[in-house]
This record gives C-alpha cells, structure tokens and sequence, in this order.
C-alpha cells in the first residue's frame, strides 16, 4: 500500500508544471542573490572632515579615510556648520572634527580630542560607521606618533579573526539561508499541498480506503524529504563555487543534521495542513511560524542578545538546533560527537511532529 502510495505521490509532484522546477531554481536564486544582499557589512560610509588644524595629522586622518574602502569622503569643510548641514540633507553619516592646534597637542598630557557625529537614523550604519571611523583615525595617529617617537611605534596586540579570517558576512549567513530554504521547501510545500487536496476534494478518495493514516502521512513526506535533500545539495555546490565557501567539517555531519531538521519540518507542516480547512488557513498558520523560526532561532539575529524569557522559547524552536549545527560544521569544523545534544534535540522533533502530524489526520469529512 505504502509503495503504491508513494508513487502516485511522485507522479502528482512529476505532473506538476511548478513544483520541479520552484525545487531547482528556487535554490539557486536565493544562494546567487541574497548573500550579496542579506549582509551586514557597512561601507561606502559618507564621511565630511572639518579640519580646524591644517596640519600633517590631519592630512594624514584624511588620505587614510580617503583610501579606506568602508568610507567615502565626501567633503573637507572648515565650518563645522557646513558639514551639519550636508548631515541634515541625508548626503553625510559621519561628521570628523578635527580641532585647531590638535596636532601640537597630541603628545601633551592633555591633548584637544577629536570629535565625531554620526547619522543615527539608521542606528547600524551610524554606530557601526563610527567605529570604523575611529579605528581608522588610531592608525593614522599612531603611524604620525611612530614618524615623531620611533622607540614607542612597537605593535601592542595581534588580532586573529578565527573561523572566518576574511569577516565576509556573507559566510556567517550563507548557513542560514540554507535551513530557510529547507523550511520553505519542506513546510511549506508539504502543508500547501495536503491542504489543496481537501480543497479540490481528492482528499475523499483516500478517506473511503482502508490506508492507514501513518502510511497516507509517510507517503505525503517521502517525496519533500527527497526534495529537501537535492536542495541542500544544490545550494552546497552554488556556495563552493560561486563563494569558495565549503564546510570546515564532514559533510555527512551536515547530511544527517539536513536529515533529520527536515524530518522534524515537514511533519510540521503536515500538522498545519491537517488543522487547516483552506490554503488560506495553512498560508498564514505556516507564515506565522516560519517568521518565529527565522526571528528567534539565531537564524538572522544572536540568540544571546535577546531578552533571558525568549531565550528559553528557543529551544522549543527546532531550527535552533540545526543552524548550530550547519554553522559549527561549515565555520568550525565541528564533529558529530560536538554537536551530539543538537542531534538529540532533532531527533526529539523528528518524532514528536511525524507522530503529531499522523494523529492530527483524521479520515473523515
């Protein structure tokens, strides 16, 4: 029974003038597109100089802003007026002030400060613009201290950036655009599809047959888990070669996790179509719950900078679990005995929703 169910499951998605191709193209416009877009990274910041001082530091402030690729300076004024005018009209994000006799002051004991205003309109972009700022002026001034004081130029630290020496945002996303695909392809189809079977009454048929409601739900989710497994596969091969991004770690590490987070997704799904009536229903049930997964799961947001009671809500959350895993794999390496209690936690879902999404069918008008 259950093979004959499975078949008719493969030609129905066979058949289907949309569905092969959204699970093949999908994929590789969300991983050719979105990392170029879904980033973080500030640059082209819109830099104005008020130089006061006139001097070689503040030249120095000047080409070095001038030759950074996170700014782009825009004007050097020597009213600082001007300068807040342009930060009024939107065509500056950060105003530099550099006061008058700075440079004679610099090594004193109580040298003037520079001062540094920034757009907070869009609070990433004006926060993070002057602290860009502000490390770029403390090379400028320690490479004039090391021309002026040679003996004191030595470096005081090193820095490392591990797991993703490059800080290319895009490496810490293109994970999490991974598990959103999964969630799309195997939750939202599935439901979608339950659902419009009732809708054009097909779902009758099954109900006067004597097939089980677990091999009617098997049968459902075999052919989206497939899918879900040759998405993850596509989107893998468009990161190595369009992004040079490969896993650190065992690829087989991030199959079993896939696997089983695609387990625990569609059974969810399934659970939603079975409780909704319409596809309208099922749309805004699955809508609502895929934004809960993307906004507390860590997916675009750390999990730590929320409030300690959403905190606790992500672990009933399953996505949770599966983007430490892909991005401990991909970033770091990490096995599966590292990852062994996120494993646990995904085979818990895997079968409390396959279970849940068996007994919430109900063979009956």
């Amino acid at each position: 029974m259950l093979k004959v169910l499975i078949k008719k499951e493969i030609l129905q998605f066979r058949r289907n003038s949309f569905l092969p191709k959204l699970v093949v193209m999908f994929p590789l416009i969300v991983m050719l597109l979105m990392p170029w877009v879904t980033t973080m990274d500030v640059r082209h910041v819109n830099v104005s100089v008020v130089d006061g001082d006139h001097s070689q530091i503040s030249n120095r402030i000047i080409e070095k802003i001038n030759a950074s690729e996170y700014f782009t300076l825009h004007s050097v004024t020597s009213a600082f007026d001007v300068s807040m005018s342009e930060l009024d009209k939107g065509n500056v994000d950060v105003i530099l002030e550099i006061p008058q006799d700075y440079e004679k002051t610099m090594l004193t004991e109580n040298p003037k400060r520079l001062s540094i205003s920034a757009n907070s309109v869009n609070s990433n972009k004006g926060s993070i613009g002057a602290q860009y700022l502000a490390q770029t002026i403390s090379q400028a001034v320690a490479e004039q201290r090391a021309m002026t004081s040679p003996s004191n130029s030595g470096e005081l630290f090193t820095i490392q950036n591990r797991y993703n020496p490059t800080l290319e945002y895009r490496n810490f996303m293109i994970p999490a655009l991974l598990i959103i695909l999964m969630i799309i392809i195997t939750g939202f189809l599935p439901a979608l599809n339950l659902v419009s079977e009732k809708e054009i009454g097909t779902i009758e048929q099954i109900n006067v047959t004597p097939v089980s409601r677990f091999s009617f739900t098997l049968a459902k989710l075999i052919i989206y888990w497939a899918a879900g497994l040759v998405v993850i596969t596509i989107a893998l091969i468009v990161a190595w070669l369009v992004y040079g991004l490969s896993a650190v770690g065992n690829l087989a590490v991030i199959y079993a996790g896939a696997f089983l987070f695609i387990l625990a997704i569609s059974g969810f799904g399934i659970i939603a179509s079975n409780i909704s009536s319409t596809m309208q229903q099922a749309i805004f049930f699955m809508f609502f719950f895929v934004m809960v997964f993307m906004l507390m799961s860590g997916l675009l947001t750390p999990i730590e900078s929320m409030p300690q009671w959403a905190q606790h809500i992500t672990y009933l959350l399953p996505p949770r679990y599966f983007v430490t895993i892909m991005r401990s794999v991909f970033l770091k390496g990490a096995t599966f005995y590292d990852m062994r209690y996120n494993f646990l936690a995904l085979i818990i879902f895997a079968i409390v929703m396959n279970i849940g999404a068996a007994l919430t069918y109900k063979k009956q008008n």
